[in-house]
């Protein structure tokens, strides 16, 4: 007899039963019902706590002053009790069994060991809160610093320092006395000085303040490579601030610096380093070398800056909010500020921001002072007769093209008259007629003709 029953397919093997199905169901309802019922609960609780919290009532104060009286009565109860010695033995025992019983009474409350108390059904969570003892500040407390920690063998030591209280009462009496002190010495009347004391007091200032730029020009001399420092010392003199000395100072530094760049300065333009020389590695000699180019050229921009600054505050008939200097002084300030643009124009032709110089001096070629005219035009004059290879006369005829058609040709005669000292000797008028004749487009018959051999011409 063959066996009729079929052989279940692998897929039906692998089909999940029904009665599996719905186990699974009811447990995922079971644990959200529980989870439900959870949340129910504390919600309970939360809405119990907040009811006892409204309902409570605060105390009237005859009820506090009824409890104040039974606590002084209970205080003399226990002070009219007998003694322990004048107990018997039975007393003992009962108040020995009574302390083990109520243990809890004598608990540390502040210790953070758990107190194994069951909870009751209508305890509110503000209780709890009550509960837990009130601590009075009455000694203010001790700050802490925070060290870094000590890394042992046993684990990571931390450690701490209390912060020392400093006494401020006895800081503010101190700053009391000191404020007393400076009244008493600003009270005190300055010393009035005669006018031959005063003008005696000024020589000495001034004697100072010459020594000190002598002293600073002779060491730049001296060693112009290791004192570049100095340089920057000595032009930041030009920003000086006493009233009594402050222009006859500016003058003898405006002076001085201008000798030493003279002197100092290279028979070369310097050009900033690029990106690429910067990064590569040089010998000492060649870096120091650079340095000091690098410090002479931004400390002469800096000083050219402060003469241009000087005649722009001349011209514009600005005073500085210091007001060291009054208006009639900043004359002869620019006047000085004027000559040693001139000197610098003549001398260092080759150096770095002469077109800038070039431009600053003629300009004032024009101006309605007569003195700062005639210099400008003096200094222009030399340039000319000086200048071998052209290139500086060059910028200056540029620049005072550009004055007299900027004024539409209202100057000065003396502007015009400087171009009789360029150094010219043959001028090839044919030659600079042809470059600024058009040239012609196309060749004439005669041109052409010129050009053909002689079967062409046939």
């Amino acid at each position: 007899r063959k066996n009729t029953k079929r052989v279940p397919s692998f897929r039906k093997l692998l089909r999940t039963s029904q009665i599996k199905l719905d186990n699974k169901l009811k447990n995922k309802q079971y644990k959200q019902k529980s989870a439900a019922k959870k949340y129910r609960k504390e919600q309970k609780k939360l809405r119990e706590a907040v009811r006892d919290a409204i309902s409570r009532k605060p105390f009237p104060l005859e009820e506090c002053k009824k409890k104040q009286v039974a606590r002084k009565w209970e205080e003399k109860e226990e002070e009219d009790a007998l003694p322990l010695d004048m107990m018997d033995e039975d007393d003992l025992k009962l108040m020995e069994d009574l302390a083990q019983k109520a243990s809890f009474l004598t608990r540390d409350l502040s210790s953070n060991e758990p107190v194994h108390v069951k909870k009751r059904k209508h305890e509110s969570v503000i209780e709890k809160y009550e509960k837990v003892p009130r601590r009075l500040q009455t000694e203010p407390e001790k700050e802490v610093i925070h060290l870094l920690p000590i890394k042992d063998k046993s684990g990571i030591i931390p450690q701490a320092v209390e912060k020392p209280v400093l006494n401020v009462e006895h800081d503010e009496e101190e700053d009391t006395e000191n404020m007393e002190e400076a009244e008493d010495f600003n009270e005190e009347p300055l010393p009035v000085l005669t006018p031959e004391e005063m003008a005696d007091q000024r020589r000495q200032k001034l004697q100072e303040r010459k020594m000190h730029i002598a002293a600073l020009a002779s060491a730049i001399l001296s060693e112009p490579d290791s004192n570049i420092k100095k340089l920057k010392e000595l032009r930041a003199m030009l920003m000086e601030q006493d009233p009594n000395v402050a222009v006859i100072v500016r003058k003898l530094v405006m002076v001085s610096l201008m000798e030493i760049f003279k002197d100092i300065a290279p028979s070369y333009k310097i050009r900033p380093l690029t990106e690429a020389e910067k990064a590569t590695k040089v010998k000492k000699e060649t870096q120091k070398l650079r340095e000091f180019e690098e410090g002479l050229v931004s400390q002469y921009k800096f000083y050219l800056e402060n003469l241009e600054q000087t005649i722009k505050d001349w011209k514009q008939r600005k005073l500085k909010k210091s007001n060291v200097i009054s208006l009639k002084a900043y004359k002869g300030l620019a006047e000085v500020a004027v000559k040693c643009l001139c000197e610098l124009l003549v001398a260092l032709p080759h150096f770095n921001f002469h077109n800038n110089i070039i431009v600053l001096i003629v300009p004032l070629m024009n101006d309605p002072s007569k003195m700062i005219s005639e210099l400008c035009v003096e200094a222009v004059k030399k340039l000319f007769k000086q200048d071998k290879l052209g290139y500086a006369s060059l910028g200056v005829v540029k620049v005072i093209s550009g004055l007299v058609r900027g004024r539409n040709y209202d100057v000065r005669p003396e502007v015009l008259k400087v171009f009789l000292h360029l150094r010219i000797k043959e001028v090839e008028l044919q030659k600079d007629s042809e470059d600024i004749a058009p040239k012609k487009k196309f060749m004439t018959y005669k041109e052409k003709r010129k050009n053909l051999s002689r079967m062409q011409r046939k």
